[in-house]
């Protein structure tokens, strides 16, 4: 840990104010969300549909409008969009405590998405710009502070809804507000390409940024390849909770089970992701970092097939060791495939773009791959249904073990073709 707090100081004050912020979002955020649906539920009476209405707002405003986002960024400096997500959020989660009908909710519910779409592309194309040669390594620490806050919010969140669920929203509220304050006073105003003369960018339409992006084929294959390891990493908040309470029930075992996926994948990720990184660079090139995330993401589901070889005890520990082991190990791979893939990941995003509208690049990367996300989910959610209907459960492991060296194999293809190699860039731009 003191390793990664140096790497951290051997950065300028923009990158670390980043990653620190990054924290603190995913603090604010996670120590708010998992309790919302039992609080619409629980709390307001509402009913399952409503309750999913509310919810689905909030997926659909964020990941419907990253691509507008990352364009405000790139348009307009990547400051005002950060603060902008960080002040709305404020007033959609002080909201979300505060209100009770259903517009109201679906107002708040919203803009604490829409806030997401703000801030996420214009803080990894700020990242990016700040961290030069050294982007690599600074998203291997940005993911550290980011599976930090994951970790550290619910367990937060948990002790505050224990109190009252308002006290929660009021609290996140709280953090957001600060962290807009200290963004305003702290965070250097930055732009695209700061420095250079704004000839021919400034002046290009929207639609014709958007139509060149639309035709950066490599990074349009890029991004569907990709899409496959974001629906395997879900897995922990989908599959592998529900195989647990499969076997193990709904009680107290199983919640701690869950729960120990969850601290597993943090952990692991806190631990150990700058030494993997480190690791990969000297000895990988981006494409091979990538592909070789991806077959172990892939692998990750095979300590879960090899578990339906064994027979089911009818209660006891050897069922608990078949209901916790298997996904906790799952998780642990799950893990250790993203801590290959993800620091490189972010940086062929800057490569294909050219240094170029890289906002925007993530933005349209983040749309693609949450409508790959829900659609993931669903046909996972169908495959294990149909699957324990069959009473063959292997089915639905050996399909995600699929896709997963499915998009290694296409990553692998693009990195041989030279396709991931740094794009040119097609004119020449400045800074604003």
């Amino acid at each position: 840990m003191k390793g990664t707090l140096a790497q951290v100081r051997s950065y300028e004050r923009s990158v670390q104010l980043l990653m620190v912020n990054q924290f603190t979002i995913n603090l604010g955020f996670y120590m708010l969300m998992p309790y919302l649906a039992a609080h619409l539920s629980g709390t307001l009476g509402l009913a399952g549909w409503v309750v999913g209405l509310v919810l689905g707002v909030r997926n659909f405003s964020q990941q419907g409008m990253f691509l507008v986002g990352g364009t405000l960024a790139d348009r307009f400096g990547y400051k005002p969009l950060i603060v902008a997500g960080c002040v709305l959020r404020t007033v959609g989660f002080a909201m979300l405590g505060l209100v009770g009908s259903l517009a109201a909710l679906i107002a708040a519910s919203a803009a604490a998405g829409l806030a997401g779409a703000l801030f996420n592309p214009a803080v990894r194309a700020y990242l990016a710009a700040d961290a030069g040669e050294r982007r690599v390594e600074a998203f291997a620490l940005f993911n550290v502070f980011y599976q930090a806050g994951i970790l550290l919010g619910p367990l937060v969140g948990m002790v505050l809804t224990g109190v009252d669920f308002r006290i929660t929203c009021l609290v996140a509220a709280g953090i957001f507000a600060l962290l807009s304050i200290v963004q305003i006073r702290a965070l250097p105003a930055r732009r695209a390409q700061d420095g250079e003369s704004p000839r021919g960018e400034g002046r290009e339409s929207v639609r014709a940024q958007w139509r060149g992006i639309l035709a950066n084929r490599p990074f349009l294959l890029f991004s569907a390849a990709m899409t496959g390891s974001y629906v395997l990493s879900f897995q922990v908040y989908l599959a592998l909770p529900l195989e647990v309470r499969r076997l193990g029930g709904d009680g107290e075992f199983a919640a701690a089970a869950v729960a120990a996926l969850f601290a597993v994948s943090g952990l692991s990720t806190i631990l150990c992701q700058t030494r993997v990184t480190a690791w990969c660079k000297a000895r990988l090139e981006p494409g091979q970092a990538l592909t070789r995330g991806l077959v172990v993401m892939g692998l990750a589901f095979l300590p879960l097939l090899l578990a339906t070889a064994v027979p089911v005890p009818e209660s006891g520990a050897g069922l608990r060791l078949l209901a916790a082991l298997p996904p906790m190990a799952a998780a642990l791979l799950l893990a250790v495939g993203t801590m290959i893939a993800y620091p490189f990941e972010m940086d062929t995003i800057v490569r294909l773009s050219g240094d170029r509208l890289v906002a925007t690049h993530y933005g349209l990367y983040n749309t693609i791959c949450g409508i790959g996300i829900t659609l993931g989910n669903l046909l996972t959610g169908a495959a294990l249904d149909a699957a324990r209907a069959a009473g063959m459960p292997a089915l639905t492991w050996i399909a995600l073990s699929a896709l997963g060296l499915a998009c290694a194999a296409s990553l692998y293809g693009l990195h041989r073709t030279g396709r991931l190699a740094a794009r040119e860039p097609t004119r020449n731009t400045a800074a604003v």
